[in-house]
């Protein structure tokens, strides 16, 4: 049987396989990052316990938002914010697709609008899901992964990810915000871009990127007239997430 570091590295490795394939290829890379699940004893108890009393249906209903702006039906993904109900959603979403339940090129289409291509959507959900996917995985078996410096990555501390999935929950509410706000439709699409960007940098660590995307979404904000209830915490959170790196 192998270790738990094995199981958690080859885990990874499906996933890096499934961010690099072709978007033709994507449902073939997701069903085999769940056999590797079903293969591996502990990423099996892992999935198991978060999906036991998980309400897939109800949760999706919240994550899978579709807000008219009154132009145009624009659609997205807000992940749920504790780390068992994200591993949970993203778990019984990769079954969908693998059942095809709910076909996973639509899914693109609809919910990770770029410039209109699958390559662009591809990306975008790969930043967002499987990225996120990764992240989680590393924070839970944290031990079993810190010696490894495979590929040069390295799981990131408990007190880092937390911040990462409060800003990232954060963002998904300025986003949301936005959408139902009255200012034009142009101008909705700048910020949300700023704020796809700002989570980027945010993963990234890239200290400077996140100084001048919050600066100007800062000046974003107040040109437009559409300060949320949300976005002081959001600038607090970014604060203390560059005191780690």
């Amino acid at each position: 049987m192998n270790s738990t570091k094995e199981q958690v590295l080859t885990f990874l490795d499906k996933c890096e396989e499934l961010k690099k394939c072709k978007f033709i290829m994507a449902t073939t890379k997701i069903k085999d990052i769940l056999k590797c699940i079903v293969n591996s004893p502990d990423l099996y108890m892992l999935f198991d316990t978060v999906t036991k009393d998980f309400d897939y249906l109800k949760e999706k209903s919240k994550c899978l938002v579709t807000l008219n702006d009154g132009y145009v039906n624009k659609s997205y993904v807000i992940l749920p914010r504790t780390i068992g109900q994200r591993l949970a959603f993203i778990f019984c979403l990769f079954v969908e697709f693998d059942r095809d339940t709910l076909n996973f090129n639509d899914f693109l289409q609809n919910y990770f609008v770029e410039d209109g291509s699958y390559f662009e959507s591809y990306r975008a959900f790969c930043k967002t899901i499987v990225d996120c996917l990764e992240d989680l995985i590393r924070q839970v078996f944290n031990e079993a992964v810190e010696n490894s410096s495979k590929e040069g990555k390295f799981a990131p501390d408990s007190v880092r990810s937390d911040l990462i999935a409060e800003i990232s929950y954060s963002i998904a509410n300025e986003k949301k915000h936005l959408m139902r706000s009255s200012i034009p439709l142009v101008e909705k699409e700048g910020g949300y871009r700023i704020l796809s960007e700002l989570m980027n940098a945010v993963k990234m660590g890239d200290e400077e990127l996140i100084d001048a995307l919050i600066c100007g979404y800062n000046y974003y904000v107040m040109f437009n007239k559409c300060v949320s209830d949300g976005v002081a915490s959001l600038i607090e959170s970014i604060a203390e997430f560059e005191e780690t790196l």
